[in-house]
């Protein structure tokens, strides 16, 4: 990708991207990652094919001492030395101060850097009061290769004693269904199913699930549901229960209105 620079002419743009390749030496330490590149370039292997990849990254400061005043003087004096014998020379070379004018920008350059740099310690409370150095380090360097180039790349580095450093090792193996850092791979094909080993527990089925021994339908063919229950309307309706009990009652009503009228023979004596 490219663009229009300032003056016209095209400006290359990269954006990050993320490393490929095959891991050809795992490493604790830079050092041994540039020791194995090196290697490669003195065997004339084409080395713009290697990549070097820290893992695990980690910020590190490490404390170089204690901050005190005559620290924060000395460090602001040199600093501003520097900047006083880079305006003196350039007052010696363009104007007509000679060697004089050197040495003057020097002094005033760390009289100004000294004071600078005792206010800006002042200025912290006492809450820095130690110097460090702060770096980015790596837990473990991985050098990568193309694959077409990974296995030439080995044997060439399997001359160099401890050239593989920790060796590729099953870590970089491909797994199924994964790439080489672990993205999905569209292109690999899912593992195959396995029985569990004897003795191990499984959870009991649940209810309405087809048991596991099962096979599974085949995918053109559609699992029937099963028939819902029919309810039986052979009986009597509302209706006709209300008329039946209508019919019971004045039954009923008639029996006693006839009790009433014909009394048993034992109550007429």
């Amino acid at each position: 990708m490219s663009n229009l620079g300032p003056m016209g002419g095209p400006q290359r743009i990269t954006t990050p991207t993320p490393p490929s390749g095959d891991a050809i030496g795992r490493y604790a330490t830079y050092s041994e990652a540039q020791r194995a590149v090196d290697f490669l370039s003195d065997e004339h292997f084409p080395v713009q094919n290697v990549t070097i990849v820290g893992n695990g990254l980690q910020m590190v400061e490490r404390v170089t001492g204690r901050l005190t005043y005559g620290r924060a003087a000395g460090a602001g004096a040199g600093s501003g030395a520097w900047f006083g014998l880079l305006i003196g020379l350039m007052l010696s070379v363009f104007g007509s101060g000679g060697s004089g004018a050197l040495f003057t920008g020097i002094l005033v350059g760390a009289g100004f850097g000294m004071l600078f740099g005792v206010i800006s310690y002042a200025l912290t409370g006492g809450r820095r009061d130690f110097t460090s150095s702060s770096q980015i380090v790596a837990s473990e360097y991985t050098v990568l290769c193309l694959p077409q180039l990974a296995g030439q790349a080995r044997e060439v580095l399997s001359k160099l004693p401890n050239g593989l450093g920790r060796g590729t090792g099953p870590d970089f193996s491909k797994p199924t269904g994964q790439s080489q850092w672990g993205a999905p791979d569209p292109g690999a094909r899912p593992a195959p199913w396995s029985p569990p080993p004897s003795g191990a527990h499984l959870p009991p089925p649940q209810p309405g699930s087809a048991p596991s021994d099962q096979p599974p339908p085949p995918p053109g063919e559609q699992q029937q549901p099963a028939p819902e229950p029919v309810m039986d309307l052979s009986g009597p309706t509302y209706a006709e229960k209300v008329e039946e009990q209508r019919r019971a009652r004045r039954a009923a009503e008639q029996a006693a209105h006839d009790a009433s009228q014909n009394p048993p023979a034992r109550d007429r004596e």
